[in-house]
This record gives structure tokens, sequence and C-alpha cells, in this order.
């Protein structure tokens, strides 16, 4: 581990919660340049997608920081992140929920509530979209059966 590897991570991360994407983005490519950790690339992924759009380069950064640590539930984070700003809703819905399986993330559970979930269909043989659930689930909603 380089020193200097870990000081720009941080200073990236801190960017990144100022909103100054681009600084962030720069910090995290020259961290990314001297030490190839998952947490690095996972970061630096969310930060391509938010200031460039390049969605499959970040979305291949995170899944590759994912295969090395499956069980640290900032990469999910960041990877539902880069789906929900790629319009990806439901992706980003069933990667935070992965990730919740591995860790109690708080931070992940403030975007699954802050998406909000929505209940199953009445019927659950039609879709989501057909007149008769819609129906019975206002109905059922209204006399508070659901």
């Amino acid at each position: 581990m380089d020193r200097s590897a870990d000081q720009l991570l941080s200073e990236g991360i801190a960017a990144m919660r100022e909103g100054n994407i681009s600084f962030a983005l720069e910090r995290l490519k020259a961290a990314a340049e001297l030490d190839d950790r998952p947490e690095i690339l996972s970061n630096l992924a969310l930060c391509l997608a938010r200031e460039r759009g390049d969605f499959p380069k970040a979305v291949a950064l995170c899944g590759a920081a994912l295969a090395e640590e499956p069980w640290n539930s900032l990469h999910y984070l960041n990877l539902g992140r880069i789906h929900l700003l790629e319009g990806r809703k439901r992706d980003a819905i069933r990667v935070f929920r992965d990730g919740l399986l591995h860790q109690a993330n708080p931070l992940i559970r403030e975007e699954l509530q802050r998406l909000g979930t929505r209940r199953y269909p009445v019927i659950a043989s039609l879709p989501r979209e057909h007149r008769l659930n819609i129906f019975l689930g206002r109905l059922f909603t209204k006399l508070k059966l659901r």
C-alpha cells in the first residue's frame, strides 16, 4: 500500500462529498495509477459516471471491485448509484438489496428509502401494468387492506 495513494483516495472522497466531481476524478485517477485496490476502483467508477457519463467503463470498474471484494457493501452502493445515474432504477434497487445481504450499510438503506419500494401486484400472475392490478391495488389501498 502506498501512503500517497491513501492520501489521494481520501482527497478524492472528500471532493466527491463536497460536489467537486472533476477534482475527485483527477485525484482518484492518480490514486488508481499508484494502487489498484477495489476501494479506489469503485470510487473512481462512480466519478467517471457522474463526470463523464462513461457508464460502460464505470460498471466494468465497479464490477471488478465487486469481484475482488464481494462482501464490501461500498461497491454495491457505488454500482447502484451508477445504475441510477444511467436511468436503470430496477437494476439499482436489485444491487442495493444485494449489498444489504452482505453488510448492513446505512447509506444503502437511505438510497432505498429515497427511491421508495413498490408493493407486489395484487394478482401476481398478471403484469403490474394490467388494468385489473391497477384497479385492485388502488381499491385495496383506499380500503387500507394493503
